[in-house]
């Protein structure tokens, strides 16, 4: 079944046990996005370019991907502290549905980038 409704997102979430710093410190360091994006580490994606957010004290990872061909995606992402003086933050990924992708295309994008968030997780929780 193909859905061509756009304006559809699916927020892929990860809680990651460190400190909101290290977390945006890593994750917006775009040498460290081939670590944990897999999507942006294929040698096939080479020329693909990643243009993220000014640094912020939000938490604002919010970034743009180009592809060789031209083609521009924004996709929302944010680190969000657990709460004030509490260790741990979650990282929201907003994945954007586009316009002909199907039902199960969709859901393995969605699989795809929970998988690249807890690889991320799993690298700042052993670096810290």
């Amino acid at each position: 079944m193909t859905d061509d409704t756009t304006n559809t997102s699916r927020h892929v979430s990860q809680w990651v046990d460190a400190g909101f710093d290290e977390v945006y410190a890593y994750a917006a360091d775009p040498d460290n996005l081939p670590r944990w994006a897999a999507g942006l580490a294929d040698p096939k994606l080479a020329g693909v370019e990643v243009e993220f957010a000014e640094r912020n004290e939000f938490g604002v990872l919010d970034h743009v991907v180009t592809l060789p061909s031209g083609e521009r995606f924004f996709n929302p992402m944010r680190v969000i502290p657990a709460g004030i003086g509490e260790r741990g933050c979650e990282v929201v990924f907003s994945l954007r549905r586009l316009a002909g992708v199907t039902d199960a295309e969709f859901d393995s994008d969605a699989a795809a980038v929970a998988a690249d968030l807890a690889t991320l997780r799993a690298l700042v929780e052993r670096a810290g």
